[in-house]
């Protein structure tokens, strides 16, 4: 009963429209190669800069390739990336949240003392010092941020167990003699998963946006690939004389 209930307090109007724009994004992402009218690399010099039209919906940009056809690939490299991001930080902070908050002691306090040295500094500076030590690529970046999110979902999971673990169940089944492993999986998580996944999918976002930061400094994804980041970078500079170069990635990562 109490299962149950968690679950329906997981499907909340907030959780499910942001579902439903991650879905919407992930179907662009892996549908591009149907959905875009146009290769998204295609040089066509006859055609840079062209307004918006019924055959090129957003323009194009200097190079003359489609930007809708380019901004419905960038979905595909852009959100690739950002959930492997967060898989990264998951497959780490989880479990590392999950045994401080349950077992305490020496451990939990070390895990906390090193979450909260890590996220005393910004975040993306970190994340350039990173990729400046294991080099420029997007594999690079979704490592480096990887690993800077797993502090603050370490933390979060580690805060649900302390709580979770103090309940009548929890002892209940300590009484009945069931492992410390079947206690953690079978009992506490399942208890826990709605808040987590929910901290997942906004990771998700804030993952684009630092992803999306590292790949207009030039840093990630390298061009030609379609990459928002990236292409907002290559419309900066023309931003006053063709504003959509710059704008339509712009307002797609915010």
């Amino acid at each position: 009963m109490r299962r149950k209930e968690k679950l329906k307090s997981f499907f909340t109007v907030p959780v499910m429209a942001s579902m439903a724009v991650l879905a919407g994004v992930l179907v662009l992402a892996i549908f591009a190669g149907v959905i875009s009218p146009h290769d998204p690399n295609a040089l066509d010099v006859s055609k840079i800069l062209q307004n918006p039209s019924s055959e090129f919906l957003l323009g194009t940009d200097k190079s003359g390739r489609d930007l809708f056809s380019r901004l419905i690939f960038g979905a595909r490299s852009t959100m690739f990336s950002a959930i492997c991001v967060v898989a990264l930080s998951a497959v780490i902070g989880i479990p590392v949240g999950m045994a401080a908050g349950y077992f305490r002691g020496f451990a939990d306090k070390v895990i906390m003392r090193v979450c909260d040295i890590v996220l005393s500094f910004p975040s993306l500076l970190l994340a350039f010092v990173l990729v400046a030590a294991f080099g420029r690529g997007i594999e690079n970046v979704i490592i480096a941020l990887g690993i800077l999110y797993v502090p603050m979902l370490a933390k979060l999971t580690r805060s649900l167990v302390l709580v979770e673990s103090g309940k009548v169940y929890v002892e209940a089944a300590h009484s009945i003699g069931f492992s410390d492993g079947h206690i953690m999986l079978r009992e506490i998580f399942p208890n826990i998963v709605s808040t987590v996944v929910i901290q997942l999918m906004l990771d998700v976002g804030y993952a684009i946006l630092d992803l999306s930061a590292m790949s207009f400094l030039g840093l990630g994804v390298q061009p030609p690939t379609a990459d928002w980041g990236a292409m907002l970078e290559e419309g900066r500079i023309l931003i006053t004389s063709s504003p959509v170069v710059a704008h339509a990635h712009g307002y797609v990562i915010v």
